[in-house]
């Protein structure tokens, strides 16, 4: 968890420091040059600026060791702190729509942008790129959902930027001012539907999905390789800030000792381990072959057939 906490710090800062310079840039830039699309522009910055700090806040109490209160850790803080992003996101998006629908609706005679609005969009465009890649590549370094949320977020603010500068140029080629509400309104529409990517993809985390079949395949061929171990059933696996938590149950001869059962089971979890990356924990029940009782009807849990019928 160290190394994940300071590449978390790391990214933060970098998101913070760079976020809140374009966010300036852009609020003063687009306040000077009658720009309102720039303006939301520079407000969705600072919702990342916020984000940043959060992230930071994030960092240290998932680097935090489990206790009595929370006996699995900390980690599942930073799906929390994602699932807040995605709202901060939405309400943001919504208000810009809000805003700028107001002024079409009522047909509010807007300026033309000045220049300034058109230069500052294309700075904010290569910031962004920029941003959005160092966010990915140290995400995909630490596996933190967060990090690549953040990535995604800055990556459709790229899209943004380049749907507003494009307006801020229809704006002031046509000479027509409301051009510029029409850019805010879609910049709100895309930053709501980036909200709602990131809450689906965070909320699937916090339901205890999000396994796909080749990690469930992975753990049935870990099994099949160790001698002794049969039939591996009610398998279950769960992220935790980016670690896998796996139960699984398996089926040992009946005539194995209790300390024979046991190695078989460890050399089990030494066997997922080579298989399947940033494994938190693993919980191996043993069962005595042939005593199926129930477990053919249990409501939890995956068996290999459930990937072959």
């Amino acid at each position: 968890m160290d190394r994940k906490t300071r590449i978390i710090k790391t990214a933060s800062l970098t998101a913070l420091i760079g976020n809140a310079l374009l966010a300036v840039a852009q609020i003063g830039v687009g306040l000077y040059a009658g720009s309102l699309a720039v303006v939301g522009n520079g407000i969705d910055s600072s919702t990342d600026v916020v984000i940043a700090i959060m992230t930071l806040i994030v960092a240290r109490i998932i680097s935090r060791p489990a206790d009595e209160d929370h006996p699995w850790g900390h980690g599942r803080a930073e799906t929390v702190a994602t699932a807040i992003l995605s709202f901060v996101l939405f309400f943001a998006g919504a208000q810009l729509i809000i805003n700028s629908g107001r002024d079409i609706i009522f047909g509010a005679e807007r300026e033309v942008p000045e220049m300034p609005a058109f230069i500052v969009t294309l700075v904010v465009i290569a910031g962004k790129l920029l941003l959005a890649w160092s966010q990915h590549a140290l995400g995909k370094k630490a596996d933190s959902l967060m990090l690549k949320a953040n990535a995604k977020n800055m990556s459709a603010d790229v899209l943004l930027s380049a749907g507003v500068l494009a307006g801020l140029g229809l704006s002031m080629l046509l000479d027509i001012g409301v051009i510029d509400s029409w850019a805010a309104v879609l910049v709100g529409l895309w930053v709501i539907k980036s909200a709602l990517g990131i809450f689906l993809e965070v909320n699937t985390e916090l339901m205890d999905g999000g396994s796909n079949g080749d990690f469930y395949r992975a753990v049935f061929d870990a099994v099949k390789s160790v001698d002794g171990a049969e039939r591996p059933h009610r398998v279950r696996m769960r992220r935790i800030a980016g670690f896998w938590d796996i139960d699984i149950d398996i089926e040992v001869p009946p005539n194995k000792t209790v300390a024979e059962a046991h190695g078989i089971a460890c050399r089990v979890e030494v066997a997922i381990k080579e298989r399947v990356e940033n494994v938190y924990d693993i919980v191996v029940h043993v069962e005595p072959a042939g005593d199926v009782g129930n477990t053919e009807n249990e409501g939890y849990g995956l068996s290999e057939k459930t990937f072959t019928t």
